[in-house]
């Protein structure tokens, strides 16, 4: 079991705001504050600001229904129940669902202080909830502000390993059958921790100019490696649902075998040339023109060969194989423009349906 930051901030953010509450503020309540904290604690800076913003806005429209209705009906257990189905349609409505839980802390923790002053039991532990997400956001913008980018790039290169170990056994079936679903299992969640990755970086507010069109072209190279990785496990399932289904002979699969392989190693190598571990004029390059023709002319020759039923395998088969290539193709024409600095290409040369 991996203790990540997160883990340890929120418990940081917990002893911060238990030490404030306690020993500067001297609030009542100061649990209050330690719950707050627990709430605000984001994966990024940038959500654990829009976090606080928006259960300022809502603890506020808290604490005052929990005030008003304190004066109106009381607060025995049926009005606080009430006064909390209120304040949770109050947030559906202003779509501020995140927010809730500790909205509705806020309004019983205000209700159930029977025989105290309203306004002056409101701002006690409003305040006293100020100050966790307060003391949540400063621990999370001081100690170990998240790294997206450093993450991003790890996960980028274990999942094109794994991809690549399961795709250079796809056609020789060596592996055991549970090995394969788990090894597949986990590279998809790979892709799924991917996309949150580059969602959170993308998030990320950058001031200066300069910043912000580096950063952008850095996210265009960036999906173009997810891009490249959701291709390839796209034909590692044409592989596994397609291949085996076609009657073959050996030098088709030979023939497969390699070009697979050949793909699987230029993609290895543009993750090299990504991470600037190839020598001086040494580059990546993709499968020979020659190999591409070959295979072009045996994939005719086999549809000829074959019913309709495998000549449609076939032709899924083999479209992933070439989409695969594709998509390489572009991320080493993406990551040569960002190594030399140039204009990057656009979202749309990545994905031709993004520009749609």
């Amino acid at each position: 079991m991996t203790v990540g930051a997160r883990v340890l901030k929120t418990g940081l953010a917990v002893a911060v705001a238990l030490w404030v509450a306690t020993t500067i503020a001297g609030f009542n309540s100061p649990i209050i504050s330690a719950v707050a904290a627990i709430f605000t604690i984001q994966p990024s800076i940038y959500r654990s600001w829009k976090e606080l913003l928006q259960q300022v806005q809502s603890n506020m429209l808290g604490a005052a229904v929990a005030v008003a209705a304190v004066w109106l009906i009381g607060n025995k257990p049926i009005a606080v129940g009430l006064v909390c189905i209120c304040v949770i349609l109050l947030c559906l409505r202003l779509k501020a669902e995140e927010t809730i839980g500790l909205t509705l802390v806020t309004v019983v923790v205000i209700m159930e202080a029977r025989g105290q002053t309203g306004w002056n039991v409101a701002l006690d532990r409003f305040a006293a909830i100020m100050t966790g997400m307060l003391s949540a956001f400063a621990v999370n913008v001081a100690v170990a502000p998240p790294r997206h980018r450093e993450r991003f790039v790890k996960l980028v290169q274990d999942a094109q390993s794994s991809l690549s170990r399961l795709l250079r056994t796809a056609i020789s079936n060596e592996l055991k059958e549970n090995v394969f679903r788990d090894e597949l299992k986990r590279v998809r969640k790979q892709l799924r921790q991917l996309q949150e990755y580059y969602e959170l970086f993308a998030e990320e507010r950058v001031w200066r100019a300069e910043a912000r069109v580096a950063r952008g072209r850095l996210l265009v190279v960036y999906k173009g490696m997810m891009a490249a990785l959701e291709q390839g496990l796209a034909l590692l399932e044409a592989v596994e649902q397609h291949y085996f289904a076609i009657p073959t002979a050996q030098a088709w699969n030979r023939l497969i075998d390699r070009q697979i392989e050949a793909l699987c190693g230029y993609h290895e190598l543009l993750m090299w040339k990504w991470e600037g571990q190839l020598k001086p004029g040494a580059n990546a390059s993709a499968p020979p023109d020659e190999a591409t023709a070959l295979l072009t002319d045996m994939i005719a020759e086999r549809s000829e060969q074959t019913d309709a039923v495998s000549r449609a395998r076939l032709l899924v088969l083999t479209s992933s194989l070439f989409s695969y290539e594709d998509r390489l193709r572009r991320l080493d024409k993406l990551i040569e423009r960002w190594l030399q600095r140039e204009e990057p290409v656009s979202i749309g040369e990545i994905d031709p349906r993004a520009s749609d």
